[in-house]
Formats: C-alpha cells, sequence, structure tokens
C-alpha cells in the first residue's frame, strides 16, 4: 500500500509504497477514506518530547471501511461496515478499558504514534475502539469526530452549563470545537481570542458569540478589558487552547475568584506559574486530554442527526502524495484550518 512517512525532523513526510497492515486477533482493517493532520502530527515531526521514530506513518483523525476482520474481532463486524476509530488499540481487559477510557489503559498502542497511523491506504484498529457510521453520515463530515471529541471532553471536564460565562484562548481546530460544544451547552458567553483573521471567522461561525484580538503587549489585563467589554462580566470558565509558554500565568491572572482554567492545548516547553495568584483566587486547574469512548458516540450522534455543523472549519482536501506539501504548509500561520486527506 502507499503511506506518507516520517523520515526524520526537518525533511517533509515521504509517500512510499509498504507492506499492507496485518490485524491481530482482535483487530480490523479499515481502508482508510479520509485522515485529517492534527497538531500532534506535526509535533511529532520536530525535535521534542513527541517526536516520532523513524519510518513511523502518522494520521489519527481517519475513517474508512472495514475491508478485514480479525479472528477474534468482538462486535459483529463485517466487511464494507463505514467506522471511525479512536486511536488508542487497549488491551481490553483492564479497568481503564471496562469503562471505555482506552486513553489510560497502560498497554495500549496508538495508531500514528507507536503503531501505524491513518496517513496511508490501509490501517488496523481496535474492535472496542471502531465505531459505526450512520448511513447518513458522510465519510468527509464523520473526519472530523476525533478533534470534535476533544472539544467535547474538555467541555465536559470544565462542566459548562446553560448562562456560563466562556473565554477560549486560540482558534485552531480544538479551540473551534471547543467554541461549538460551549455553545451547544447553552453557554450565555462564549468570547475566542484570537490574533489571525482568517481563523477569527471561522470562530464566529462555529459557535463564538464574540471574537476579541489580544494586545500582545497589554498581556493579560488588556485581554480581561477587551473581555469585559463584549461580555459584561468575568469568564466563569478560561480554556487554554494554544499550548503556548506564558498563557496558563495570563488565565490565571484573568481569572475571578473561584473560576475554573482548562488547559487543552499541547504545550511542550517548561513554563512558569505564580501560583500564589491562584491561591488567593481559589482557582481550579482542571487539564484535560483525549477523550472517552462515550465522547466519540456522542460526536457522531450529534453530526447524523445534524445538530452540529463543522463544515466551516475543513479549509482544504488533498491528496496521499500532496499530503506531504501541505503538511509542510501547516507550520507557519496561513488561512488553512482543517486539512484532511483523501485516499480514494
Amino acid at each position: 500500500m502507499k503511506a506518507a512517512v516520517f523520515k526524520e525532523v526537518g525533511k517533509p513526510l515521504q509517500v512510499e509504497t509498504v507492506a499492507d497492515p496485518t490485524p491481530e486477533a482482535s483487530e480490523l482493517v479499515v481502508k482508510v477514506g479520509f485522515c485529517g493532520i492534527c497538531g500532534t502530527d506535526l509535533h511529532a515531526t520536530r525535535e521534542g518530547l513527541t517526536t516520532a521514530c523513524c519510518d513511523q506513518i502518522l494520521g489519527h483523525e481517519y475513517v474508512g471501511e472495514v475491508v478485514e476482520v480479525g479472528k477474534a474481532a468482538e462486535g459483529g463486524w463485517q466487511v464494507g461496515d463505514r467506522v471511525c476509530a479512536m486511536p488508542f488499540i487497549a488491551c481490553g481487559r483492564c479497568l481503564p478499558c471496562a469503562a471505555g477510557h482506552f486513553f489510560q489503559c497502560n498497554n495500549k498502542k496508538v495508531s500514528g504514534v507507536d503503531d501505524a497511523g491513518g496517513f496511508a491506504e490501509y490501517v488496523t484498529t481496535g474492535c472496542r475502539e471502531t465505531l459505526p457510521l450512520p448511513d447518513e453520515l458522510d465519510l468527509q463530515t464523520a473526519a472530523l469526530v476525533e478533534p470534535l471529541a476533544v472539544g467535547i471532553h474538555a467541555v465536559r471536564v470544565a462542566r459548562v452549563r446553560a448562562g456560563s460565562r466562556v473565554l477560549i484562548l486560540g482558534a485552531g481546530p480544538i479551540g473551534l470545537t471547543v467554541a461549538l460544544w460551549c455553545r451547544f451547552f447553552g453557554a450565555r458567553e462564549v468570547v475566542v481570542s484570537e490574533i489571525a483573521q482568517t481563523r477569527a471567522s471561522l470562530a464566529r461561525q462555529m459557535g463564538a458569540t464574540a471574537v476579541v484580538h489580544p494586545n500582545v503587549e497589554a498581556g493579560a489585563e488588556g485581554l480581561l478589558e477587551q473581555y469585559m467589554d463584549v461580555a459584561g462580566a468575568p469568564p466563569d470558565v478560561i480554556f487554554e487552547c494554544v499550548g503556548a509558554p506564558g498563557l496558563l500565568q495570563q488565565c490565571i491572572e484573568i481569572a475571578p475568584f473561584g473560576g475554573k482554567l482548562v488547559p487543552v492545548g499541547v504545550c511542550e516547553q517548561p513554563d512558569a506559574i505564580m501560583p500564589f495568584f491562584g491561591l488567593v483566587k481559589e482557582l481550579n486547574i482542571q487539564f484535560a486530554i483525549a477523550y472517552s469512548k462515550d465522547d466519540f458516540e456522542t460526536c457522531v450522534a450529534m453530526l447524523a442527526e445534524g445538530r452540529i455543523d463543522v463544515s466551516p472549519m475543513i479549509t482544504d482536501v488533498v491528496s496521499l502524495d500532496e499530503l506531504p506539501a501541505a503538511f509542510e504548509a501547516l507550520r507557519t500561520p496561513s488561512d488553512q484550518c482543517k486539512v484532511l486527506t483523501r485516499m480514494w
């Protein structure tokens, strides 16, 4: 099969012919229809804590059709089933697995991280981690289930409810899905802070009640003033969806007494905060990562029922041969948001 392979830091992905995957007894082989490019994929191709190994096939936001079923795969899967899948192929025997929290399994392997991912014509998935797609949900739209699941998980962790006032730092794909779900759950104010004009426009389409353009020199005080101007009161919940050093401290300074901060962006660098400021405000800082199976199931259902719309996020659809160039283009700010690779 053809796949886009990571060779080394500083080099674009290389499209090569590699061996077709062979499923373990409890796995499925899926013919990939679409696979989205994630910020995690970009992180994996540069020096840092999550640098991928040479010859790794990245990609974990994939959807497609089942073409092979492992001999011990549970669930009644049939060749031709349309599916999406969580990338965490877990052991299925521990307590987190029993609860559907596959990310917490200590014996898992992860598609696109330490197992072959979806930037390929075929990928293996776990039978328990795979979900059927309703007939009314097209594959291109379903390719957004994974980032939507990250967003809904963060919003559930934050306990956003009807009437909440929310501030979201960053209008990348995750910030946008957080905005969507905050509105879905009834937040009164969903204000997104974003520098890039194109992504600010996307934020409005994805549920933001207002967008502010932060003044870097004005810092936290300036951003709080901007928020107060449009929302009339401080934010109850602040989502940090950028992952840049210094932003968590900024959130601490912005938050009111008893406020909640939810870091969602991946920051791989050392950072510093002043705990005293959080102490005197009795702040609640709750990190959020990944998702549960229920998060995935909810996203599939809401998309299939037409209760949420993610179409504004999809800015580019490229072929596998075009993927390396599109991947490199995402390293610098542009008009792109979610780029999908179409395999067939």
